[in-house]
C-alpha cells in the first residue's frame, strides 16, 4: 500500500511539473520570463549613436490570465489572488523581479541609489505601493538562504530601501501577459508602469542630479 500510495504522490508531482510544449516542440515556463529595458542620460552624437546613457533593466516572470476574468478583485480582498500565501506581491512570477539602476533616480523626492533590487508591491484598490529592497533572490523555493526570498514569501521591511505610491487606473482593455515597462520616457526619465488584467499602475521617476 505504502508502495502504492509513493508512486501515486510521485506521478502528481510529475504532472505538475509538465511544461506546455511550443508549435516548435520546445517546453515553455507557464509563466515566461520577460525582460523590460530603457536607457536615460544620454544623447545622440552627429553619427547618430546614443552616447553616455545609463541602463535601467527589470527581470521579471510574466503570468498569463488564461481565461481568467477581474482578477484583482475589489474591496478588502484586492489584489489577493496574486499572494497566495505570501505578504505582498512579486510583481510577476517564480524567482522575485529584479530591478537594475546604473545610476541613481529618483523617485519624488527619494532618491534610489544605483543598484541592483528586489521588487514588489504593496496592492490597494486606490493605489499601489512600489517597494525597492536589499532581499536577495532564491533560485528555488527549497534552497535555504537567510538573505534571499523565494517570490516575496517571507518577506519582512527591513530590507527596504525606498517606497514610492503608484497612482492605478483601470482599463477598458485587459493585458492578457503581465507587462512592466517604461512610458512617457525623456532623456531624464519618465513613468515606471505595471500593467496586468484591466489594472495599469504607474509611478514617475527621473535621473538624479
Amino acid at each position: 500500500m505504502l508502495r502504492v500510495l509513493t508512486w501515486a504522490a510521485f506521478l502528481f508531482a510529475a504532472f505538475l511539473f509538465v511544461l506546455p510544449v511550443s508549435s516548435e516542440g520546445q517546453a515553455r515556463l507557464p509563466s515566461p520570463r520577460g525582460e523590460a529595458t530603457t536607457q536615460i542620460g544620454g544623447a545622440y552624437n552627429a553619427d547618430g549613436l546614443y552616447e553616455g546613457g545609463w541602463w535601467i533593466v527589470v527581470d521579471y516572470g510574466r503570468p498569463i490570465l488564461r481565461g481568467r476574468e477581474n482578477m484583482f478583485g475589489s474591496g478588502p480582498t484586492y489584489g489577493d489572488a496574486f499572494l497566495l500565501g505570501a505578504p505582498i506581491w512579486r510583481i510577476g512570477a517564480n524567482i522575485s523581479t529584479r530591478f537594475y539602476a546604473g545610476t541613481d533616480l529618483m523617485f519624488g523626492d527619494q532618491r534610489l541609489p544605483a543598484g541592483e533590487y528586489s521588487i514588489f508591491a504593496d496592492l490597494e484598490e486606490d493605489e499601489w505601493t512600489l517597494i525597492f529592497s536589499t532581499w536577495g533572490v532564491k533560485q528555488t523555493f527549497r534552497e535555504t538562504n537567510p538573505n534571499a526570498l523565494w517570490g516575496s514569501y517571507g518577506y519582512t521591511d527591513e530590507r527596504d530601501v525606498l517606497r514610492a505610491t503608484m497612482s492605478v487606473e483601470t482599463t477598458p482593455r485587459a493585458a492578457d501577459q503581465l507587462i512592466i515597462t517604461f512610458t512617457n520616457m525623456t532623456q531624464q526619465g519618465g513613468d515606471f508602469t505595471i500593467w496586468f488584467d484591466d489594472q495599469l499602475a504607474t509611478v514617475p521617476f527621473r535621473m538624479a542630479r
